[in-house]
């Protein structure tokens, strides 16, 4: 993994920025020599976070349609409906 100090960082944002796009790999970001924090792509961000949350929160609304006991017309799963509730 790519280590930066902060001094670094912000003397040379765009080509720490250049680095985690031509590897794609997450930079260690340190100050006084202890890790703070890291920085990693959108991409990965997306994959771990944003997307990991959406799929978490569907599976929740299908269970509370579930447990609400209400019944789905033949042929077409609650996540069906689900989707289309949501327009996609």
């Amino acid at each position: 993994m790519d280590k930066v100090n902060a001094l670094e960082l912000r003397q040379s944002l765009g080509r720490v920025l250049q680095r985690l796009e031509k590897n794609g790999f997450p930079i260690l970001l340190e100050k006084d020599r202890q890790p703070v924090a890291v920085i990693i792509s959108l991409e990965d961000y997306r994959k771990r976070f944003v997307d990991v949350e959406a799929d978490q929160l569907r599976r929740e609304m299908v269970e509370r349609i579930k447990s609400a006991g209400l019944r789905t017309p033949k042929g077409i799963s609650t996540l069906d409906l689900v989707r289309e509730l949501r327009g996609g």
